[in-house]
C-alpha cells in the first residue's frame, strides 16, 4: 500500500493539541493522571495562583536546567523543547477553560461513573497517540521526553530503560509532593498505574500503525537538519532512531 505523505510540522502541532486535550480529559476523569504531569498539577493545586499550564513552565524549566548539566553542554536549539512546553501549557489552559475539563468548575468525581470511565479510556488512548505523533516529527517534544531522548543519545543508555527511570523519578517526586502539600494522595490514583503499565505498548501500536499509513517528511528540510543531535543527515538520523527502537 502506498503511504500517504504527511508533514512533520503538522504532526507536531497535532501532537501538542491532542496531548493537552488528553491531560485535560484525564484530570476531569479523576482516576489518576500521568506521573509525568503530576508534579505540575500538584504545584498548581497547591499555589492556587499558577494554572496547570503555568506550573508546567516552572517544573520543565527545572528539568531543562538538569538536562544541560547532565549533557554538560547547551545548544540554542535545545530551547525548542521548552518552546514546545510553552505551546503545550498555553493550549492546556485553553482546554481547561471548558467547564467539563476544569475540576474547579466541575468537582472531580461529580460526573456519572460511566462518563468518567469513558473519559479515562479516551484520555489514555489520546495520550499514547499524541506521543506516537511526536516520534514522527523532528521538532523536540516537551522537556520531559527530550531529556530521555538527548541523554539516551549521548550516553548510549537504552531508551526504554531511561524512560522508565524518568517515569519512576516523576512518580516518586509526585508522591512526596502530594504528602508535603496536602498530607494525603491527590492527583495520583489507580489510573496512574494503568497508564504506566499500558502507555508504552499502546504508543508502540500507534507508532507502527502511523508508519504503515503515513510517510512523515519535513516541509522545511534545512530547518529540520538543525535539530539533529549528532549532526548527521536526516536520513541517517531516521535510520539510527528506527534501529534503536527495534
Amino acid at each position: 500500500m502506498k503511504k500517504i505523505k504527511a508533514s512533520s510540522e503538522v504532526a507536531y502541532l497535532a501532537a501538542i493539541a491532542l496531548l493537552s486535550l488528553a491531560v485535560a480529559i484525564l484530570t476531569s476523569a479523576d482516576f489518576g493522571i500521568s506521573m509525568i504531569v503530576a508534579p505540575a498539577y500538584l504545584l498548581s493545586l497547591k499555589t492556587g495562583v499558577l494554572t496547570f499550564g503555568q506550573a508546567e513552565y516552572v517544573i520543565q524549566a527545572g528539568v531543562f536546567i538538569v538536562l544541560c548539566i547532565v549533557l554538560r553542554k547547551f545548544r540554542f536549539v535545545y530551547l525548542f523543547s521548552f518552546v514546545t512546553c510553552l505551546i503545550y501549557g498555553f493550549v492546556l489552559d485553553l482546554w481547561r477553560k471548558i467547564p467539563c475539563f476544569n475540576p474547579t468548575v466541575t468537582e472531580p468525581g461529580s460526573m456519572d461513573l460511566w462518563l468518567r470511565i469513558v473519559m479515562f479510556v479516551v484520555g489514555v488512548i489520546l495520550t499514547s497517540f499524541s506521543v506516537a505523533l511526536f516520534f514522527k516529527t523532528y521538532i523536540y517534544p516537551q522537556v520531559y521526553d527530550f531529556f530521555v531522548k538527548a541523554v539516551s543519545n549521548k550516553y548510549g543508555i537504552k531508551l526504554s530503560v531511561l524512560k522508565t527511570i524518568v517515569d519512576l523519578t516523576c512518580l516518586t517526586a509526585s508522591v512526596i509532593m502530594t504528602f508535603v502539600f496536602f498530607g494525603k494522595i491527590e492527583g495520583i490514583g489507580w489510573g496512574t498505574l494503568v497508564m504506566a503499565l499500558l502507555n508504552g505498548t499502546i504508543i508502540g501500536f500507534f507508532s507502527k500503525l502511523l508508519d504503515k499509513i503515513f510517510d512523515f517528511q519535513p516541509t522545511f528540510k534545512k530547518f529540520a537538519a538543525a535539530f539533529d543531535l549528532n549532526g548527521a543527515t536526516l536520513t541517517e538520523s531516521k535510520n539510527a532512531e528506527e534501529k534503536k527502537n527495534v
